[in-house]
């Protein structure tokens, strides 16, 4: 992996911000351009091709030098894709420090997503300063609002070099990601000294190399609410059944930190562990012989699970705006499919069917997203303010790191079969490791 980030130029002018270089003077420090995070924190994990040097990512924090005059430099800010719980937060995050800190006074938020950057689609930019962000972490959703699906990428740096952006700060998922890198990629290929800092945002969890993203926890700890829920109504009637959805298309991570942190689930189906419907092994029996033992059950499924298994009619090839295949309700699939299951095996059952995806994705962060979606925006200000492009910021052992972003791009991290996670779930659940 090549994890090295690209620079606008040299830095040639002293951080605004009072911090030291020295250990030990009880001063926030700098953080140094050798400092990095390794990789792979194990003994015998993989290297790089140089013998002495361990794969690693640049370390995240204020530099001593920056690239940009504060007081010209022009900040734009854009939020992409889903709603996500505290997206506002880093918003407000990044306008605060850009202003307080850096001493920049124009800040500049593009209105619904990357279709704010295009001429004549009648979303004009709007001033960003502390009064006007003052009180949007209390808020779910975005201030700028959001959007899906690609733009002319010209156009877009088109608007930037009109507006005189300097730094361009993106906030958004994987479908994000690819139009930052194609902005950073025009941008380069023009010569033009625009920054382009990126902070993922997706609530699946599923940045390759980033090890959490803002509105993940948030996420789950509502979805304990669905599943507690689903528990009432399943110990509510004889072999009671409460089937949860929640999010995750191609990570079930949600789904099983949900489960691990509310150990009344029964069954966890997510995308990365296929699971049959008949058979030996298939999910009738399982219900069936989980009612007859214990009369109810609580089973949480990812959006993205099974999805082979339903009759489409050619539902499947639709794709949505970002170009992602439109996923089919395997919730619903699976409520009606195991209904008719039990019911052909003569068992009287009651199912109730929660998805709670909407009531999720629009709500404020808690506490630890604010904060960890508060420290995500200031070192992708600090990122941007040293001349540093092409990147997102993210989370590597508990230390923020600098990413390049096509190192993430067309890769998705997911949830580990043989990993300590799944293995939670299923000693949790006690469910069956393999279904075939």
């Amino acid at each position: 992996m090549d994890l090295e980030i690209a620079r606008l130029g040299e830095t040639t002018r002293r951080s605004p911000l009072d911090l030291s270089t020295v250990r030990g003077d009880r001063i926030c420090n700098f953080v140094s351009d050798d400092e990095r995070v390794l990789y792979d924190v194990l003994v015998g994990g993989p290297v790089s091709d140089e013998a002495d040097r361990p794969t690693s990512f640049e370390r995240a924090g204020p530099r001593e030098s920056v690239f940009f005059d504060p007081k010209t430099l022009r900040v734009g800010i854009v939020t992409c894709g889903g709603l996500c719980p505290g997206t506002n937060n880093v918003i407000r995050a990044a306008v605060m420090e850009l202003f307080f800190h850096y001493h920049v006074r124009t800040v500049l938020g593009f209105r619904y997503g990357f279709a704010g950057l295009v001429p004549g689609s009648g979303y004009e930019p709007i001033e960003l300063d502390p009064d006007r962000v003052d009180d949007i972490h209390h808020h779910g959703g975005s201030i700028l609002g959001s959007s899906r699906g690609s733009q002319d990428v010209s156009a877009m740096v088109d608007t930037l070099e009109r507006l005189g952006i300097g730094l361009l700060l993106v906030i958004g998922g994987d479908g994000t990601m690819h139009g930052a890198h194609a902005i950073y990629e025009e941008v380069a290929r023009r010569g033009r000294p625009i920054g382009v800092v990126a902070v993922p945002k997706t609530i699946d969890n599923d940045i390759y190399l980033v090890e959490k993203t803002f509105g993940f926890e948030t996420a789950f700890s509502i979805a304990i609410e669905a599943i507690r829920a689903a528990h009432v109504e399943a110990k509510g009637y004889p072999n009671g059944i409460g089937l949860v959805k929640l999010m995750g298309r191609n990570s079930g991570s949600i789904a099983a930190n949900a489960a691990v942190a509310e150990p009344d689930v029964n069954l966890v189906l997510i995308p990365e562990v296929p699971f049959v419907l008949e058979g030996e092994k298939g999910l009738v029996p399982w219900l069936a012989d989980r009612l007859a033992r214990r009369h109810h059950a609580v089973i949480v499924v990812a959006e993205g699970a099974g999805q082979e298994l339903i009759d489409d009619d050619g539902e499947g090839d639709e794709r949505d705006a970002s170009g992602n295949v439109r996923l089919l309700d395997v919730g619903a699939f699976l409520k009606r499919r195991l209904s008719q299951a039990l019911d052909e095996r003569g068992v009287v059952h009651s199912m109730k069917y929660i998805d709670p995806g909407y009531t999720i994705r629009s709500a404020p962060a808690n506490p630890n997203d604010s904060i960890f979606a508060s420290n995500l925006a200031r070192h992708a200000v600090h990122a941007g303010m040293s001349g540093r492009t092409g990147l997102l910021v993210g989370l590597w052992h508990g230390e923020f790191t600098h990413i390049p972003l096509d190192a993430v791009l067309d890769r998705r991290k997911a949830v580990d079969p043989e990993g300590d996670l799944w293995l939670a779930v299923l000693e949790s659940t006690g469910q069956p490791a393999q279904w075939a």
